[in-house]
């Protein structure tokens, strides 16, 4: 069950009922998941295909014949280009994932992986001219509105850049556009002992508004959407950054990997 609970906190009031009677846990700190296996491909283009853990988690290993040799725990809607299917010694299916960061590759069970189809990356309203797409982020309410000709078409919660410990990554105000894009990335920064570092395979649907990186993306490993609390970045829901990496241009080719254009969707990020 869902209810909403009193003023504290106020950017997010929602609580999930547990197990139906052994209390509530805010919403914040639950990421909802489903568990879905998909039959394994026989094949994937040469050039990849991208999919999404469709599972609570899984655990990618550095070879399918040592199944301890671990390399990463992915989680639920992080997305991955997958560039070959294996088979281990038992008959189990793998898929091959290159890291796109560190330049090596592992190995997810191929049931916990959901190729996307080109439907779901189609762009949305394309029909509408370039100049009358905008995007308006208010800082202060932290949310992200689309527009089309001036009329919203779209709205959701978002969680921007904060002050830590070691610094200050508040997102800066400003005119922007949208004209770089990656449907997955690893983001990493910082030793990992440091208090604010990050190490994050799969990082889905990335519209990059400046050089240094301050983009929109999806969001798997938190559900508290309503205050800041990024490196500068604006934290969506996967599925809310879906619709912006759809809906904004430049539109991205399938089976491109990253993509860039002169122009793009304008983003006001307003204080």
């Amino acid at each position: 069950g869902v209810t909403i609970g009193d003023r504290y906190p106020e950017h997010n009031r929602v609580w999930y009922l547990i197990n139906n009677h052994e209390g509530y846990a805010h919403s914040g700190k639950v990421q909802p998941v489903f568990v879905r296996h998909n039959p394994p491909l026989a094949s994937v283009p040469e050039k990849g295909r991208l999919a999404e853990v469709s599972v609570p988690y899984t655990d990618a290993v550095k070879d399918p014949n040592r199944p301890d040799r671990f390399a990463y725990r992915l989680y639920y809607s992080s997305v991955f280009w997958i560039t070959k299917v294996v088979e281990d010694g038992r008959g189990q299916k793998w898929y091959r994932v290159p890291d796109d960061k560190y330049k090596n590759e592992y190995y997810v069970n191929a049931e916990h992986l959901r190729p996307i189809p080109p439907e779901e990356l189609a762009p949305i309203s394309p029909h509408i001219p370039p100049e009358e797409k905008r995007l308006e982020v208010r800082l202060q309410e932290q949310v992200l509105v689309a527009y089309e000709a001036d009329q919203p078409v779209f709205m959701a919660r978002l969680a921007s850049g904060a002050r830590f410990i070691d610094g200050d990554y508040t997102t800066p105000a400003g005119r922007y556009i949208t004209n770089r894009k990656r449907p997955s990335r690893h983001m990493a920064s910082g030793d990992l002992a440091a208090p604010s570092s990050f190490d994050l395979p799969g990082v889905p649907w990335v519209c990059y508004l400046t050089l240094s990186g301050i983009s929109f993306h999806g969001t798997y490993w938190h559900n508290d959407f309503g205050k800041p609390r990024s490196h500068g970045c604006l934290n969506l829901s996967p599925q809310a950054a879906r619709w912006v990496y759809r809906w904004t241009n430049p539109s991205v080719p399938l089976n491109e990997h990253t993509w860039s254009e002169d122009d793009g969707t304008r983003v006001d990020v307003i204080a």
